[in-house]
């Protein structure tokens, strides 16, 4: 099946990708939605540019769109319109155990005409996390409403083992921390992260984080040679599922 992958640049999103091509199933587009300046992602706060350079070393196109909280919906069935006029027939989303999540997601893709999947739905915390460790995804933590220090972290079971013991979700999947991811089996080449200033929004601490992509000789899981597409406002392409905080 030909399907766009739902993108915060996080790892839920990349190990959902590599589950979706493992199954057989074609990923085209990365889909992700950005403030209304058009600076950064709305779900994660990462900036627009770094998210595309993203795209860029894992080699599938990126929609990136310009959408409010208010048109949220409305924006993301018109994207899905407008790429089923690219024969997509499916999108690929991270969801794991939020209930409220899944039943989003399903009405809004049945509504459209499209089919919902959800690769980590019913997957356990810990799983998914030796799963993604196993696979040797490389996740930085970006966000978090936990401490400040763990910005600019690399997941790992210890690390994950320090935010469980604070009474945190081990995945984040409460809006306790986010990734960014900058390796992995979906990428044709690697991402170097340059740290940047910490900045607290809402009780949310962020890490502006610049990148640049770095060949490595190693060849793609998907062949994609098309670059990246960006859109830039919602009569372009439309939006995407609603996060629990962000830009």
């Amino acid at each position: 099946m030909k399907v766009f992958s739902s993108w915060s640049g996080g790892k839920e999103c990349a190990l959902a990708t590599y589950k979706a091509i493992s199954q057989g199933h074609e990923v085209l587009y990365l889909l992700n939605f950005i403030s209304e300046d058009g600076g950064r992602s709305r779900s994660h706060g990462t900036k627009a540019s770094v998210l595309a350079l993203q795209a860029e070393a894992i080699g599938i196109p990126l929609i990136q769109v310009k959408t409010s909280w208010e048109n949220y919906e409305e924006n993301f069935k018109k994207v899905v319109r407008e790429l089923q006029d690219r024969d997509i027939e499916g999108g690929v989303f991270g969801d794991m155990e939020l209930e409220e999540h899944r039943e989003w997601v399903e009405r809004v893709c049945s509504e459209v005409g499209i089919k919902a999947l959800l690769p980590l739905w019913g997957i356990k915390a810990e799983e998914l996390i030796e799963e993604l460790l196993k696979l040797k995804f490389k996740a930085i933590i970006v966000a978090t409403r936990l401490e400040k220090n763990f910005l600019g972290k690399v997941l790992d079971k210890a690390l994950v083992k320090q935010i469980s013991k604070l009474g945190s979700h081990p995945c984040g999947e409460n809006g306790e921390y986010h990734t960014f991811v900058t390796d992995g089996p979906i990428f044709r080449k690697a991402l170097k992260v340059t740290r940047g200033e910490s900045k607290k929004r809402d009780n949310v601490w962020f890490w502006d984080i610049s990148t640049k992509v770095i060949a490595r000789g190693e060849a793609p899981k998907q062949s994609h040679r098309e670059p990246p597409v960006i859109a830039r406002s919602p009569d372009e392409i439309g939006a995407t599922k609603q996060s629990r905080w962000g830009w």
